[in-house]
């Protein structure tokens, strides 16, 4: 068999295994696909299968990523890709070296995720300057809206959102059910806002968007269609700029989960309401609320202000 067909074959083993026994989404899977069948590209123009990859092959070809000016979260994603790989191959003892094995992150590959601030979320959500004239104007403003506050109020992907069955909806007892990566159930608390809104876009402007048809989603296109993620992200795109910047859904996860860290909420919390399998995931919040808290400490204590002299804020007795 070529290095090409055997390289294939490794990779539809790893999807099936991402599939089947890790049970990740076939978004995920997808993605981790590419990175490898990226990888193996490399690795053929040094005449070398990803069976025999090396640990020099490994850092020149995260080098090129980074040479090709691609962000440091998509270059730290793909050597993430390639560790899973390679401890799968491990395992199932088809390599007898790991070549990512202590191959260190750059710090720059670790970047934090993009919060708005309270401020900023104030304005997001806030009325809107011009009011919809007419009625299927108003049902998208509604359901637009109820989007919104459920995205930042609950902290769900797009791809969740958009998944939300009526079903799935518990507004008198103020949460809903999502369903996350890898199909798994959680949780999740609304606050009073996104509950109003969603009861106001469910009693008085979904039927105007459903136009008669049935849907068992919570949100949807006109003609009860539903709605693409690419159109959820127009959505906030558009809403965030007329508010004053640029936002995407993911930016408004990253807020609540910001926003409550800096109230004082505890990362299990956090975890939970996120849908993170892993805490070490949800700790990179506690790093944004620690710069929140040295900045206030720098514009509000008297003795972190440049300039301080001893004796200056009590005077002498």
């Amino acid at each position: 068999m070529s290095g090409t067909g055997k390289n294939q074959q490794v990779i539809a083993a790893f999807s099936d295994y991402l599939k089947v026994e890790k049970g990740l989404a076939r978004l995920t899977v997808a993605a981790y696909t590419a990175d490898l069948l990226q990888f193996a590209e490399f690795l053929e123009g040094r005449r070398r299968a990803l069976l025999a990859a090396r640990r020099d092959d490994v850092r020149d070809f995260l080098d090129r990523l980074f040479a090709n000016r691609l962000d440091g979260r998509s270059v730290a994603r793909k050597l993430s890709t390639l560790r899973h790989f390679y401890k799968y191959l491990l395992l199932d003892r088809m390599v007898e070296h790991d070549p990512t094995l202590n191959l260190e992150t750059p710090r720059q590959w670790k970047v934090l995720p993009k919060a708005l601030s309270r401020e900023e979320i104030g304005g997001l959500l806030g009325p809107r300057a011009r009011a919809p004239r007419s009625k299927l104007e108003q049902a998208v403003a509604a359901r637009d809206r109820a989007m919104l506050e459920v995205l930042y109020g609950g902290a769900l992907r797009v791809s969740e959102m958009v998944g939300v069955k009526l079903e799935d909806l518990k507004l008198e007892l103020g949460y809903v059910l999502v369903r996350g990566k890898g199909d798994k159930e959680r949780i999740v608390p609304l606050g009073k806002p996104a509950v109003d809104a969603l009861e106001d876009y469910l009693k008085n402007w979904r039927g105007a968007l459903a136009a008669g048809k049935g849907s068992p989603l919570c949100f949807i296109a006109r003609g009860a269609r539903a709605l693409t993620r690419q159109r959820v992200w127009q959505m906030v795109r558009a809403a965030s700029a007329s508010a004053g910047r640029a936002a995407s859904p993911h930016m408004l996860r990253h807020s609540c989960a910001t926003h409550m860290v800096e109230k004082g909420a505890d990362l299990r919390t956090v975890q939970t309401i996120l849908g993170h399998a892993d805490i070490a995931t949800t700790q990179v919040y506690t790093h944004l609320a620690l710069d929140r808290l040295k900045t206030v400490y720098r514009d509000h204590h008297p003795r972190a202000k440049k300039g301080h002299h001893r004796g200056a804020e009590t005077g002498s007795e």
